[in-house]
């Protein structure tokens, strides 16, 4: 009798999967549509799982770049993003964009490699310390222990990011933990969507209460709109307050943009002005850091709010009378529904107030608009601010990198929308200019993006025009050119007199023009104040057309900034 055939073998299903595929996983469920890194041998399988989840690579060419992109497209997408590098030197070349976003409270997610497991403590290549040295400067920095954990571990990195004030975090991965493959149905893949908390933190309603009570009872308020209002996406609850309560606004950091010029309510040059007469001062978002002279410009005279997403940051540097810790928006919303409630909210007192601000703050601009319209030669830094205030439009994302020239813009420069705005933060981190343009363009190409720079600040990160140029993300780059770094320079001078003011400031003359024509991009130098016009719409076309274009303007070396004349950044 024959032997029955035998059962053909049932195929197996392969459920092996990499640590690089499942960082790719982690990070699609996260949101993550791209990142930007610089190569290296300790990361290359997480280039494989991205390329089989769809995520765009974006490489540059140093890592403090990659970091600064990651950044950059935080602050643009409200969605945390993210920088791939290698161990030791890559890792410690992304130190510096890590601690920018940290104090600019920008969430994002370093990867960095590190020695395999199997080699810890016997010198691989590129082993440092990583989470060491990353602790300080992030809201969560760790070793991914195994395979199995590592999707994990990205989804927890992520939180944290998110929590509170947001912020960067970091993970290392080992190169053998990453290359490994492991049983899928082992790894934790924590679905989009389905472990985390709205962040919409409310304060105490009592808080709430008291807080429309001052409001209502106000001749005088005034306050002050940061960054917070855009990383909260509060804009909205924002201008519903400022209109029904009829309270006049400044803004700065981010917060730029929150209402567009022309708006009543909006001030931005009779700040002191405002704070010394007000009796009710509201602060959000915005900690009473330099650039609030921790808290000493606030007058003892009048009632101080803080509104902010970090306790820690509420009275700390000066005394309030009230703090509320939560998201700015939903504090704003329910304040304005507890005030309007009422038969008298004080608005129409106000008006009287209102106006007397539109008095002074249009003396402060027609005391500035003879530096505007200058046709000196050298330009006027001042008169460069003017024309690219000129180009804006609700479209327009500006970026401001650099020290002096930059800082006059801020006089000019007014964003036509909400979240328009972007500058290093209170680091003062020079080079933040090309990767925040080219995570701009990536993120929302519809945007037409203008970056000023200062010519020490370009220098700094400038060779990625070219990859602006390679992965075909234009954006018009403006370099205001004093050949030195002239906010030092000025205080320099000032203290040790102008024999050695000039050492170790000084910069070559460098036609950056010709530079944005070698790397395949538009490029013009300019050194009459009636052709910044002209160059300024041919560098516009040269964007429409596809390429990057990089106008060059030469400027005065002596025409300072009134914050570096009277050196308020260190008081």
């Amino acid at each position: 009798m024959a032997e029955p055939a035998a059962k053909p073998a049932e195929a197996k299903t392969n459920t092996q999967i990499s640590g690089g595929h499942l960082v790719a996983k982690a990070l699609k469920a996260e949101g993550v549509d791209c990142i930007f890194t610089l190569c290296g041998g300790h990361i290359i399988d997480i280039y494989d799982g991205c390329l089989d989840e769809g995520i765009k690579i974006i490489d540059v060419r140093h890592e403090q770049v990659a970091a600064h992109a990651a950044d950059g497209w935080a602050r643009v997408t409200g969605k945390p993003g993210c920088a791939v590098v290698t161990a030791g030197p890559g890792t410690t070349d992304a130190v510096t964009g890590v601690a920018n976003a940290f104090r600019a409270e920008s969430p994002f997610l370093l990867i960095g490699g590190q020695a395999a497991l199997s080699q810890h403590k016997m010198g691989g290549l590129q082993d440092l310390p990583h989470v060491d040295i990353m602790q300080p400067i992030t809201k969560f920095a760790a070793t991914v222990p195994s395979t199995e954990r590592i999707a994990d571990f990205v989804s927890m990195a992520f939180r944290e990011c998110l929590n509170g004030a947001p912020g960067p975090s970091f993970l290392e991965i080992p190169r053998d933990v990453l290359d490994a493959k492991v049983d899928i149905t082992k790894a934790r893949i924590p679905a989009a969507g389905k472990y985390r908390a709205s962040p919409k933190l409310m304060a105490d309603p009592r808080d709430v209460e008291r807080l429309a009570d001052l409001v209502v009872k106000s001749e005088r308020p005034a306050i002050l709109l940061g960054g917070q209002v855009w990383t909260c996406r509060a804009t909205d609850a924002a201008r519903e307050f400022l209109r029904k309560l009829n309270v006049p606004a400044f803004m700065n950091g981010a917060g730029r943009g929150t209402l567009p010029p022309g708006d009543p309510h909006h001030f931005s040059k009779t700040r002191a002005y405002a704070f010394g007469k007000a009796d009710l001062i509201i602060i959000v978002g915005t900690p009473f850091d330099f650039r609030m002279g921790y808290g000493k410009r606030l007058t003892d005279k009048a009632t101080v709010v803080q509104i902010d997403l970090d306790y820690r940051t509420v009275g700390k540097n000066r005394d309030i009378d009230l703090g509320l810790v939560g998201d700015c928006g939903v504090i704003l919303s329910a304040v304005t529904a507890a005030a309007s409630g009422r038969a008298d909210n004080g608005a129409k007192r106000r008006d009287s107030w209102i106006q007397e601000l539109v008095g002074a703050e249009k003396a402060a601009q027609d005391k500035l608009m003879g530096q505007f319209k200058s046709d000196a030669s050298p330009i006027n830094p001042y008169r460069v601010a003017w024309e690219l205030n000129e180009l804006l439009t609700e479209n327009t994302m500006y970026i401001g990198d650099g020290g002096d020239v930059v800082t006059i813009t801020a006089q000019a420069v007014q964003p036509r929308a909400a979240g328009r705005w972007m500058d290093p933060g209170p680091l003062g981190t020079l080079g933040v200019g090309v990767p925040f343009a080219l995570a701009t363009k990536q993120a929302r190409p519809d945007l037409d993006v203008l970056c000023y720079f200062g010519d020490g600040a370009f220098a700094m990160t400038g060779w990625d025009f070219e990859t602006a140029v390679r992965f075909k993300l234009p954006f018009l780059g403006v370099v205001g050119n004093n050949s030195a770094m002239n906010q030092i320079r000025f205080g320099q001078i000032q203290k040790y007199g102008p024999q050695r003011g000039d050492i170790g400031n000084k910069l070559g003359d460098v036609p950056f023009g010709e530079f944005a024509k070698m790397l395949g991009g538009h490029g013009e130098d300019v050194r009459e104040a009636k052709d910044i016009k002209p160059a300024l719409r041919r560098a516009q076309e040269a964007v429409k057309s596809g390429k990057p274009a990089l106008v060059n303007i030469w400027v005065d070396p002596n025409v300072y900034a009134p914050g570096t004349q009277n050196q308020t950044m260190y008081k």
